[in-house]
């Protein structure tokens, strides 16, 4: 692997990662299995998700499961549309690993 496909691997794996999902379930999920949710882009892989985590959070991942979800189908009057698709990824953390999001102990 050259210097300028190791940088550019590097810079794709900061821009996988969309934000946290938080919801009911994604809550529960992370007191009970130690997962964190996450919206990722479209076209992110199980293992590019997993290097991102490790990259930015600096946490050791056993394992992630993707959920790709539909965008809803929403009316306006006469006028309907459909929102955008998306992704999100369910990260397993390994034993003794684990993200903060709020700062707090």
């Amino acid at each position: 692997m050259s210097a300028t496909h190791g940088y550019q691997h590097r810079e794709r794996l900061m821009t996988v990662l969309r934000g946290p999902h938080v919801s009911e379930k994604s809550t529960i999920a992370a007191e009970e299995n130690n997962q964190v949710v996450f919206k990722v882009r479209t076209n992110a892989t199980k293992e590019e998700i997993r290097q991102a985590v490790e990259l930015l959070f600096e946490v050791s991942v056993d394992e992630v499961q993707v959920v790709n979800c539909r965008g809803k189908i929403k009316r306006h009057g006469v006028n309907s549309g459909r929102r955008v698709a998306w992704k999100k990824a369910y990260v397993k953390l390994a034993e003794g690993s684990r993200i903060d999001f709020l700062g707090t102990d």
